[in-house]
């Protein structure tokens, strides 16, 4: 079993849940119970940035095409932005929305997920914002992710579905076989098809661009996959919420899992270094970092 170090966050109640590698080299971290962000440099270094209300609720933070983190701030429907020197803004988008997921589109644009209102919108980096509208109602869109194929790629929670949406707003859905299967954390694989997790059926999922779907059972059914990130050798790595594990799945389906060394974790978030390392957001107010 690999060794998992955890660098600890330096306040209580910070509850980090998204997680990126910024473009300077460091890890950012989305600040659920606190508003705002953090920085944790390659020295191991915390810089804690409160920007945001503290009710905002910011969920996953990803680089955006123009250098800057960006992130969805569930709370108060908005998205964060954040330079890595700690400078601040935000757009607005419309009331209701609740974004979690967030991901740069092909064309140079930030794309969400609108949980609460079944969309999924657009931003442009100038701060345009425009909704696209699902053909469903209480899907619960979650993730999101750019595909292959200049489109993007999202969960549907609640609806059981996986979408897919063209830069034109011309939305595609795919079922998924198992019922109640609750997808939420999506990526795109280096074998050019889309993973994703399914929280409710403790499985792994993946969906070439064509639609064909295929579902891999985790040896535990009920860990709880939460969140999903490419593996650049292959296959990909995950998160187990609900079993204090970061796991593997390579590209036959194959899991291998790695306990977290604190009990009751709660790991959210998951991103791959450049240099090759595994990092998880903690959301009990650490980051754990399983070494390649």
């Amino acid at each position: 079993m690999a060794d998992i170090d955890q660098i600890a966050l330096p306040e209580p109640g910070l509850r980090p849940y998204g997680i990126a590698t910024g473009p300077d080299g460091a890890l950012w971290l989305t600040l659920v119970g606190a508003g705002g962000t953090a920085r944790v440099g390659p020295d191991g270094e915390v810089r804690i940035h409160r920007t945001d209300p503290a009710d905002s609720a910011p969920l996953t933070i990803t680089t955006g095409p123009d250098g800057a983190l960006w992130y969805t701030r569930s709370g108060d429907h908005r998205l964060g932005r954040i330079t890595v020197d700690g400078t601040a803004g935000s757009v607005a988008l419309p009331a209701g929305t609740g974004p979690c997921g967030l991901a740069t589109g092909a064309d140079g644009a930030l794309w969400y997920a609108g949980m609460n209102s079944d969309t999924i919108g657009r931003v442009t980096v100038d701060g345009q914002v425009t909704e696209f509208p699902l053909p469903v109602s209480g899907g619960f869109p979650s993730m999101v992710t750019a595909g292959p194929d200049d489109a993007c790629w999202f969960t549907l929670n609640q609806a059981g579905a996986v979408g897919r949406i063209g830069l034109d707003g011309a939305v595609t859905l795919h079922a998924l076989p198992t019922d109640a299967a609750g997808p939420v954390g999506i990526t795109l694989g280096v074998d050019g098809a889309l993973w994703f997790v399914e929280i409710a059926a403790g499985q792994i999922g993946r969906i070439t661009v064509d639609g064909r779907i295929t579902e891999f059972p985790l040896p535990d059914r009920a860990a709880r996959p939460h969140a999903i990130v490419a593996d650049p050798a292959g296959g990909c790595w995950f998160t187990e919420w609900g079993a204090n594990r970061i796991a593997h799945v390579d590209p036959a389906g194959r899991i291998t899992g790695h306990d977290l060394p604190t009990p009751g974790s709660e790991p959210h978030g998951i991103t791959v270094t450049p240099a090759g390392a595994v990092c998880a957001a903690l959301e009990t107010g650490a980051v754990a970092v399983l070494a390649p």
